[in-house]
């Protein structure tokens, strides 16, 4: 068992450090921006035109939020190629596996810490608003300079569990033939039948790899904490 484990350890850890940890970092990082710019527009009472594309942002956030990402990885990846579209992709779109992990991944998330993020934004005290107008700021730079800060200060544990879960889900990753650690793990099992040795080494190592993520988590919320204590003492 231990030689198996010996053999079979520097080569999941490997796929964690090539392929699983960067997924999950570009994937959230980019989702994060999405989900950003997607609170706010759809935070926006604009009239008009722009009520289109609050509800864009509206249906994207419901139909992402409503769909099994599993689901969602089979679709950009397998059923894209089916959609040709004359003078654009005769052919479908056709994506790299990694690139449509990180498509699938980054929407996703972007839906879920988009209401994460509006949640956050509407916490903060409506009185910051009325204070900020009567120094002179502008919508624009209220929100950049006073808002966000304070909103993504209450949204740090929700969007850190939702990046943790984000690493565990990238197993599912495997579905579309990306050689990360849990489809490492099934080759592995394929060729030493040994499923459960397989299956619960890389089960240990996405705990390790959580549980250290959690620390830092705690680290981060403690830090902002005790800055946001300190600024009011």
């Amino acid at each position: 068992m231990w030689s198996i484990i010996e053999k079979s350890l520097p080569q999941l850890l490997l796929a964690a450090v090539q392929y699983t940890i960067p997924l999950a970092v570009i994937s959230f990082t980019l989702g994060l921006l999405l989900a950003l710019i997607t609170a706010i527009i759809r935070l926006k009472q604009t009239r008009g035109a722009f009520k289109i594309l609050r509800a864009f942002f509206s249906f994207y956030v419901w139909l992402f939020r409503s769909t099994p990402l599993l689901v969602q990885l089979f679709i950009v990846y397998f059923g894209l190629p089916y959609l040709k579209i004359k003078g654009l992709f005769p052919d479908g779109i056709k994506l790299d596996p990694f690139l449509a992990g990180v498509l699938t991944f980054s929407l996703n998330t972007g839906a879920y810490a988009s209401e994460t993020i509006r949640a956050a934004i509407l916490a903060v005290p409506t009185g910051q608003w009325e204070a900020a107008a009567a120094l002179g700021f502008t919508n624009k730079q209220t929100l950049q300079r006073i808002i966000i800060p304070q909103a993504l200060k209450i949204s740090i544990p929700p969007l850190a569990n939702s990046f943790i879960g984000l690493v565990k889900d990238t197993s599912l990753a495997a579905s579309i033939t990306i050689i990360e650690m849990f489809e490492v793990s099934q080759q592995i099992a394929a060729e030493n039948y040994q499923p459960l040795l397989m299956y619960s080494l890389v089960a240990l190592i996405y705990a390790v790899i959580c549980s250290g993520l959690s620390w830092l988590q705690g680290q981060l919320e403690a830090k902002f904490h005790l800055t946001t204590t300190g600024g009011e003492s």
